[in-house]
C-alpha cells in the first residue's frame, strides 16, 4: 500500500471548460456537478464549461467551481482501480483548497462545504468592497527583507506559495509603496494580481468575523485524514481548531511551503494534485524537487497515475 497525500488548488486555477471531460466520462464526477446545481439553485455547470469568462472569473463564482470541479476530479479518482493500491495519509489545499481537502477527508459534507464557500466568498467582497486593497507576487527576493519592507510600507504577507515566490497583500497605496521599495532594492519580479480584494490581510478580518459566526460544530467531523491547515502548515486534530483555523486563514498569510515540508518531513513522497491547473505542482517542485507530484484534471490523467513503490 502506497501511502499518499492530496493537495487541492485555489483561486486562480480556474479556466472555462475544466472538468467537461470528468462530467463526460465519469458518472462519480456528473454526480458532483448536479449536486453543486441543485444546491446552489442555479447551474453552476453551464457556469464551468460556458462562462462567460468575466463571471467565471468573479469571485462569487470561481469559489464554488473550483470547488466543485476538484471534488467531482476526487470522486472520479476515489471510484478508479488506482484509488485502490493507495493510502490517502494526509491533505491539504492552498486557500480556497483548504475546503476540498476538509471535503476529500470526510471531514465536511460536499453541500456543507459549498454553502461555506458561498458565504466565505460574500463576505470577502463584502469586506474587499469596503476597504479596496491589492496583492502581488514577488519573485525571487529575500523573505526576511520582504518582512522588513512590508512592516515598513504597513502591507502584509499574504501567501508563502515558495521559497522564491511570496504574495503581499494590503491597500493599494501601501503595496504600491512596498513595489516601489523591493524594486529600489533589485527585486527582478513583482507582478500585480488580477484579484478583486487584500485576500489574507488585515482588511478581511469583517469576513472572518462574520464567517466564525455562522460555522456549526455539527457541521464537521475528525477523520483518519488530517487536514494540513494553511493557519500554521499543522494536522487539525479537533473540531474546536477547525472551527477556530477556518476564519482565521481569510485574514493571515498561507504557510504553502510549511505545509509541503511538513507532510514530507512524515515520509510522504507522493502528492496527488487534484483539480484544475498545475499551479501547486509547480511550487512543490521548487519546494522539494524530491516529491512526485501528478494531477488529476481528467479522467485520462487517473489512468496515468504512477506510484513509485
Amino acid at each position: 500500500m502506497k501511502d499518499i497525500a492530496l493537495i487541492f488548488p485555489g483561486q486562480g486555477a480556474q479556466k472555462t471548460g475544466m472538468g467537461k471531460e470528468l462530467f463526460e466520462q465519469s458518472s462519480a464526477a456528473r454526480a458532483i456537478f448536479e449536486r453543486a446545481n441543485t444546491r446552489l439553485g442555479f447551474d453552476l455547470t453551464d457556469v464551468i464549461f460556458n462562462g462567460p469568462e468575466e463571471k467565471l472569473m468573479s469571485t462569487a463564482f470561481c469559489q464554488p467551481a473550483i470547488f466543485t470541479v476538484s471534488i467531482a476530479a476526487f470522486e472520479a479518482f476515489r471510484s478508479s482501480l488506482k484509488c485502490s493500491g493507495v493510502r490517502v495519509r494526509y491533505a491539504a489545499g492552498l486557500s480556497l483548497g483548504e475546503y476540498g481537502a476538509l471535503c476529500a477527508a470526510g471531514v465536511i459534507a460536499f453541500e456543507d462545504g459549498l454553502d461555506l464557500i458561498r458565504q466565505r466568498s460574500s463576505f470577502m467582497e463584502e469586506a474587499a468592497q469596503a476597504a479596496p486593497g491589492k496583492m502581488a507576487a514577488v519573485i525571487g527576493f529575500d523573505n526576511d527583507r520582504l518582512q522588513a519592507i512590508c512592516l515598513e510600507a504597513d502591507c502584509e504577507v499574504a501567501n508563502y506559495n515558495a521559497p522564491d515566490q511570496t504574495v503581499i497583500t494590503g491597500q493599494a497605496l501601501k503595496v504600491a509603496k512596498a513595489v516601489e521599495m523591493l524594486t529600489a532594492e533589485g527585486c527582478r519580479k513583482v507582478i500585480p494580481l488580477e484579484v478583486s480584494g487584500a485576500f489574507h490581510s488585515s482588511l478581511m478580518r469583517p469576513a472572518a468575523e462574520k464567517f466564525a459566526a455562522i460555522l456549526k460544530p455539527e457541521a464537521f467531523r475528525i477523520t483518519d485524514i488530517p487536514v494540513i491547515t494553511n493557519v500554521n502548515a499543522r494536522p487539525q486534530t479537533a473540531v474546536n481548531e477547525i472551527l477556530a483555523n477556518l476564519p482565521k486563514q481569510i485574514c493571515s498569510s498561507v504557510q504553502w511551503v510549511d505545509t509541503v515540508r511538513f507532510i514530507a518531513a512524515q515520509g510522504i513522497s507522493d502528492m496527488v494534485e487534484i483539480g484544475p491547473g498545475r499551479v501547486l505542482k509547480g511550487l512543490i517542485r521548487k519546494i522539494d524537487p524530491s516529491i512526485n507530484v501528478q494531477n488529476i484534471q481528467q479522467p485520462a490523467d487517473i489512468d496515468a497515475l504512477v506510484f513509485a513503490s
